[in-house]
């Protein structure tokens, strides 16, 4: 076993093209790793089911117009419930918005674009990442992986990945019931049926627990936005490192080096 340091970070996929939240990340531990030494670890969170993660705010390149990009889905209930990593692209989609990308990126990345072959949301954008050269020399941990839940430690707080209507949903488990949240108060139950751990994946305030049983990170890069809803003491062994600042971090990361 590797006793040296575990650089982790932590995040949905988060568009077509990263945010740049996502590279100041990859920077900052980069850049911890050339001070510390160790391996990076990207605990890339394809389980999470809501489809504005992947919404990808871009600028026109003459007029300065900001464009909100995202996928396209099958259907009402795959767009709002299905994991990211279940959620198919349609036929379609990907030679369409290739049409419109040289209005906003350079050709350079249009390209990477038009040859990521995924067949859905959570593989496109690991692909992308990977096609920009982001994610070279990072190992990948996934949370819609069978074989990382089945080593992930037990959790009372979870979602349930189940068939529902002709798709794969993620339902919360809640007071012995699987449901779906349609806003506000309003919850739809989902009938019951076993699962297994390959089923189950955290909440948002168990995520870090889960995430750690698996990875066993030394050191954890996030912004503060989520550094204020970590539960620190679900894993105090981690020094936990504030990522690099970025400006326009919600927006696209689409630079030229």
């Amino acid at each position: 076993m590797n006793d040296g340091p575990v650089i982790c970070f932590g995040q949905q996929p988060c568009g077509i093209f990263p945010r740049r939240f996502l590279y100041a990340k990859i920077v900052t531990a980069r850049r911890l790793q050339r001070e510390i030494g160790g391996r990076i670890v990207f605990f890339f969170h394809d389980a999470d089911h809501d489809p504005r993660e992947t919404q990808t705010f871009v600028h026109h390149r003459k007029t300065g117009e900001v464009q909100m990009l995202n996928f396209a889905f099958e259907n009402k209930l795959q767009r709002k419930y299905s994991p990211l990593c279940l959620k198919r692209i349609p036929a379609g989609w990907r030679e369409s918005t290739a049409r419109q990308l040289p209005a906003f990126v350079d050709r350079r990345w249009v390209d990477v674009f038009k040859n990521v072959q995924a067949d859905n949301v959570a593989d496109f954008c690991l692909e992308m990442y990977r096609g920009m050269g982001l994610l070279e020399g990072i190992e990948i941990v996934r949370s819609g992986s069978a074989d990382v839940r089945r080593a992930a430690c037990e959790i009372g707080d979870f979602f349930v990945d189940v068939p529902f209507e002709g798709e794969v949903v993620r339902a919360r488990w809640r007071d012995g019931a699987l449901q779906l949240h349609e806003g506000g108060d309003v919850y739809r139950t989902v009938p019951l049926v076993p699962f297994g751990k390959e089923q189950v994946s955290p909440t948002r305030d168990s995520r870090l627990r889960w995430m750690q049983s698996v990875i066993h990170c030394t050191h954890y890069v996030s912004g503060m936005g989520e550094q204020a809803y970590l539960r620190k003491e679900d894993a105090p062994e981690i020094v936990y490192v504030t990522r690099d600042t970025i400006d326009r971090s919600d927006e696209a990361y689409t630079d030229i080096a």
